[in-house]
């Protein structure tokens, strides 16, 4: 079955069986363009039938080595600034946020993996809230690393792959 077989499933209101979905995204990740399979990322971390964004990212950052924590996070924290960083949790997140050196955040893979995944999800949580546009950022970054996102389930892959689908119509 061809990429666009797979994905004339998803752009109907009739998709597969959800256990075919892993098998699909593999499919999709392997030949859809970056940035389309990044806006299919972007709806379901978006989607009424997903969990929340905050949710899904610390769940992500949970199944990350420490150089996917730091790329997530830095990508984070640039929505949010490091003013709002250092308020959110003190210790570790405080110490990241260096006040009033004008330098920006720059978390490492070390720094990262001190790091729990509710941490994470309340940052994630926060920079949504600054920045709604992080979704598609994090749709684009973890559009990099498509098996990880595969750890969100056959829901989240449904959603995303039906993104692919309307616009790959298009």
């Amino acid at each position: 079955m061809g990429l666009m077989d797979v994905l004339q499933h998803y752009a109907n209101a009739a998709a597969p069986k959800p256990d075919l979905a892993h098998d699909h995204f593999d499919e999709v990740s392997a030949g859809a363009p970056r940035e389309v399979l990044a806006q299919g990322m972007g709806d379901a971390f978006r989607a009424d039938s997903t969990p929340p964004f905050g949710d899904m990212v610390g769940r992500l950052f949970g199944q990350s080595d420490p150089q996917q924590r730091a790329g997530v996070l830095n990508q984070l924290i640039r929505s949010i600034g490091p003013g709002v960083l250092a308020s959110l949790g003190g210790g570790l997140l405080g110490r990241l946020a260096s006040p009033g050196t004008g330098a920006p955040v720059q978390v490492t893979p070390e720094q990262a993996s001190q790091l729990t995944p509710e941490e994470a999800q309340t940052i994630a949580t926060r920079a949504e809230q600054q920045d709604p546009g992080i979704v598609d950022k994090i749709g684009g970054y973890y559009a990099q690393h498509p098996q990880l996102f595969k750890t969100l389930g056959s829901a989240a892959l449904a959603v995303a792959l039906a993104g692919v689908a309307n616009r790959m119509r298009r």
